[in-house]
């Protein structure tokens, strides 16, 4: 295992023994702890789980849409084969609707919901908590209202945004990197004046966070250039531990990476700190088997490499005697199998970047993923977890 899955099922485990069951928007409760913090360094590890898969061109791909493409619109992440967007997008007739959580209602299609104006509360209370936000009135002075755009599922909200971030998320993220031009400002400061203390970077605008689907999660950046390194320090409101946080460390030790490349340094420290890590209530069977994962490797590492092989085999038999590849006796068996091959075959994740790239704008940011890949990754298999919008 790294020492991010190590640091990661720390944190997973704090939760499960120590967090706080509340309610929130969703309609999913959430068992929540105050607050945690990690710090990678990136000349031992390029920091990404092991314990379930990750995948790393998606991961990837989302931070350059944001920070290099400095994009909102979802479709280009469609054009890449990513689609974790989807939940958050405004469909083409400029409303966002939010869906009942799987599994909580019954479908039905003709349930309509009065659409809402999120600019109908002023600048001062941008996310209407002080505020309650306005029916939005059509053309003909009448209430809008919406039904559901997706089989099967039932609608439970709606907010009007315009038909001109229709297939966007809004305001937030990309839109904001490219407002202020953040990635612009970053390169020429580190180049031009390396000693900057001010090189902050918030995507909490309040100007901005009235339009903004989803208000930025991991929301400030700071850095610093120190004895040759460039180190920088993530900031996260609100952490979705399963789903986001994985992706959200791999992203940012890439983008450090990126940064340090083109403007001719080393990648030093990644310090990250979360307000809020959370897991949703219908993610905790597979938090439990990843967990599971992590004491199976500790126990297996203490066994001789003949007992380990003689274990594989045994284990690689039994997987062809069990007829359903979706049973969790097949996802523990497998599992099983790649823990012992991390073992006996072990390697150290690293993430390759085209030497040759001296411009942060000329990194691939196709599907190809031609200039980034992570190598030597080996992982305990998948762990299928729940989005909740």
């Amino acid at each position: 295992m790294t020492e991010f899955d190590k640091e990661y099922l720390k944190l997973l485990k704090e939760i499960l023994q120590r967090g706080e069951e509340v309610e929130n928007r969703t309609g999913v409760n959430t068992i929540k702890i105050d607050k945690y913090a990690f710090k990678f360094d990136l000349t031992k590890e390029f920091p990404i789980l092991m314990t379930k898969q990750l995948f790393s061109r998606q991961a990837i791909t989302e931070m350059l849409w944001i920070w290099q493409m400095a994009s909102n619109d979802v479709r280009e992440l469609h054009k890449r084969n990513v689609h974790i967007w989807d939940e958050w997008m405004v469909d083409e007739d400029g409303i966002y609707r939010i869906y009942e959580p799987d599994g909580t209602c019954e479908y039905n299609p003709d349930k309509e919901v009065t659409v809402y104006d999120p600019l109908s509360t002023p600048i001062s209370d941008p996310l209407a908590k002080m505020n309650k936000l306005a029916p939005k009135l059509d053309e003909n002075g009448k209430i809008m209202t919406a039904k559901s755009k997706i089989e099967g599922k039932t609608i439970k909200a709606a907010k009007y945004y315009g038909k001109e971030y229709a297939y966007t998320i809004g305001t937030a993220y990309g839109y904001i990197v490219d407002r202020y031009k953040f990635t612009e400002e970053l390169i020429w400061t580190i180049k031009n004046n390396p000693t900057d203390r001010r090189m902050v970077y918030s995507l909490w605008q309040n100007e901005f966070l009235r339009t903004a689907v989803l208000p930025s999660c991991v929301w400030s950046t700071e850095w610093n250039v120190y004895k040759g390194t460039l180190n920088l320090q993530v900031h996260q409101r609100s952490c979705d531990v399963p789903l986001g946080l994985p992706f959200n460390v791999t992203q940012y030790a890439t983008l450090l990476s990126m940064i340090a490349q083109v403007t001719n340094l080393n990648p030093g420290f990644v310090s990250y700190s979360i307000n809020e890590p959370h897991i949703y209530v219908n993610q905790i069977d597979g938090i439990k088997e990843q967990l599971r994962r992590g004491r199976t490797y500790e126990s297996f590492s203490r066994m001789t490499p003949t007992k380990l092989e003689q274990l594989k085999i045994e284990l690689e038999n039994k997987l062809l005697t069990i007829e359903d590849k979706e049973s969790k006796e097949y996802m523990v068996t497998d599992s099983d199998i790649r823990i012992i091959d991390i073992i006996l075959n072990p390697v150290k994740p690293e993430l390759w970047l085209d030497p040759s790239i001296d411009d942060f704008y000329k990194f691939d940011n196709s599907k190809d993923m031609k200039h980034a890949k992570v190598k030597n990754y080996k992982h305990m298999g998948k762990l299928p977890f729940k989005v909740t919008q």
